[in-house]
């Protein structure tokens, strides 16, 4: 009988701590997160260009690489703003990049595209470093963007500041191992790239969350 006794009373321990577990997740779910202030907080109401500088390397091997993340980042950047009811219009990635075609000196004057666009504001996005595979092992696929931004407040009073710069990004997929390349996952780890890429810009312009 007191044999009986102790096992139950070490069943009944093992069911309180396994039921304290599976009641952890449901206490603290939600309370892991930090909230983050925008970087910049003045786009709201205004009409904004994303302007992106790649060097002609990249353009050589990715010929629509600026193109690309110009759309990626505009159209996070539009979704995520109006989402919050911030009223920001995005310049078309297609537009501006017909323009940049023909005036190859606004690549790199964010003043031009302003006027030419009408915009409030123009963000600069220098990418200094863009790669899809591995350099050391072009077997694999590393993605990996680093890029400095700079607002530019275009119609900002004459003794306040007009340009900003903002914190770099340096945006790696996959985070891990690398993923060997085949026929076709190529794309598919450039749009990802692509993806995490255009969040990380984006969110430099609201307030958002993390999980810690």
């Amino acid at each position: 009988m007191r044999s009986k006794r102790i096992t139950l009373a070490v069943v009944t321990c093992l069911l309180l701590t396994a039921g304290c577990n599976l009641l952890t997740p449901l206490i603290f779910v939600g309370e892991h997160k930090k909230k983050i202030s925008p970087e910049f907080d003045k786009l709201a109401n205004s009409r904004v260009a994303v302007l992106i500088w790649t060097d002609q390397v990249v353009l050589f091997d990715y010929p629509y690489a600026r193109f690309e993340l110009c759309t990626y980042v505009s159209d996070k950047l539009a979704a995520e703003m109006n989402q919050r009811g911030l009223g920001t219009e995005l310049v078309d990635p297609r537009d501006l990049d017909d323009f940049l075609q023909k005036d190859i000196d606004a690549q790199i004057d964010p003043k031009a595209v302003a006027r030419q666009f009408d915009s409030d504001y123009v963000i600069y996005v220098e990418v200094v470093e863009f790669q899809i595979r591995d350099p050391a092992e072009p077997q694999f696929l590393r993605g990996r963007i680093n890029a400095s931004v700079t607002v530019y407040d275009v119609h900002a009073d004459p003794d306040r500041p007009r340009r900003f710069e903002l914190a770099p990004i340096l945006c790696r997929y996959p985070e891990g191992v690398p993923v060997l390349l085949n026929a076709n996952n190529s794309p598919l780890v450039r749009e990802q790239l692509y993806r995490k890429f255009a969040e990380q810009v984006a969110r430099k312009f609201y307030e958002h969350t993390v999980a810690l």
